[in-house]
């Protein structure tokens, strides 16, 4: 099994993954924490790692390289050569999902667009987990940060930007996913979004109290890939 938990700078995803991975630990369901490409031994990825993603909204081939000589190649070859996880669920923190919204959110607009439009051909993840957060709460929690990056700046003070960006994978993005959960971690602690998850993809039991109440807890969109 393999969920994503993607999300703007700032929303909360390294916490509920932490949080996720000692949830499923608890119910006794092994999980590992994953990032980049999915592959065992993408053959590009050691390359693109190199390219000073922080720049992506000025180059082109940034984002061109990484959606479809990373991206695209990925999905292509992780059939053949799945990520070694020894049987436990796989958390993965980011992917393509992500690169695509910051294009379509704040350029480089062509290559973005057009990994949009072919985004079905990307690998998908059995449940996709988006996260976002109010301003105000951004910023609080990069004010308690030791060290802030540009994306983390941006995802602050561009509000514009990060409108997008939601838009962007709320409105097309989560489309290419058999489920998706949509949290707002300024109101749902990751205890409750971690249950909430489990719940989702069979793992455990809901109880009443775990089920969608109508207030925003998640929205769930099983559908067909």
């Amino acid at each position: 099994m393999r969920i994503l938990v993607d999300g703007l700078d700032l929303s909360g995803k390294t916490t509920l993954v932490t949080t996720l991975i000692d949830t499923l630990a608890d119910h006794g369901v092994p999980a590992v924490r994953h990032r980049g490409m999915l592959c065992e031994h993408h053959p590009l990825e050691r390359l693109l790692k190199r390219l000073p993603l922080a720049y992506q909204s000025r180059s082109s081939l940034i984002t061109g390289a990484y959606l479809f000589g990373g991206y695209a190649l990925d999905a292509a070859l992780v059939h053949l050569d799945p990520p070694r996880t020894g049987g436990a669920v796989l958390i993965q923190e980011g992917y393509v999902d992500r690169t695509m919204a910051v294009g379509l959110a704040g350029g480089p607009y062509l290559p973005a667009t057009l990994a949009m439009w072919a985004s079905r051909r990307f690998a998908t993840f059995d449940l996709a987990v988006f996260l976002h957060a109010s301003p105000a709460v951004r910023r609080t929690r990069m004010e308690t940060r030791d060290r802030v990056d540009s994306g983390d700046w941006r995802s602050v003070e561009d509000e514009a930007f990060a409108a997008r960006f939601d838009a962007a994978l709320l409105t097309y993005l989560g489309r290419r996913h058999p489920s998706l959960l949509v949290f707002d971690t300024g109101v749902h602690a990751p205890q409750e979004m971690a249950k909430q998850i489990l719940a989702a993809v069979g793992l455990v039991r809901p109880t009443p109290a775990a089920r969608p109440d109508g207030r925003g807890l998640a929205v769930a969109a099983p559908k067909s890939a």
